[in-house]
């Protein structure tokens, strides 16, 4: 399975309350997957009303990317291995994968 930036994912992602099962957007590189075993994902969640961060983001085109209702991207990370990936449910759209980089360059001190 080949996983690049972007791509939704459903994987048992580690949080506050213990490993649920969700939607992610994988996160990291090509270049990344080709020295590490692992990947570095982000939450996606249908609890819009909540994701109100200048690091938050309302998917437009939730979707076409797969997921069965209204979605947000949280810069919520966590990295994993490659393994964990449970499905492949579909790619974001350009202008939200455009819109998810801006909200990790606000989130991470990365240029």
């Amino acid at each position: 399975m080949i996983l690049k930036p972007g791509t939704v994912v459903t994987v048992d992602f580690p949080g506050a309350m213990g490993i649920k099962r969700r939607p992610a957007v994988i996160v990291s590189t090509a270049a990344y997957h080709a020295a590490r075993p692992d990947v570095i994902f982000a939450v996606v969640t249908s609890q819009t009303a909540g994701a109100t961060s200048p690091t938050d983001y309302l998917l437009q085109d939730w979707s076409a990317a797969g997921l069965r209702r209204p979605s947000a991207f949280r810069s919520y990370l966590a990295t994993l291995p490659a393994t964990s990936v449970v499905a492949v449910i579909g790619q974001l759209s350009d202008r939200d994968w455009q819109e998810v980089q801006a909200r990790l360059r606000i989130a991470l001190a990365v240029i």
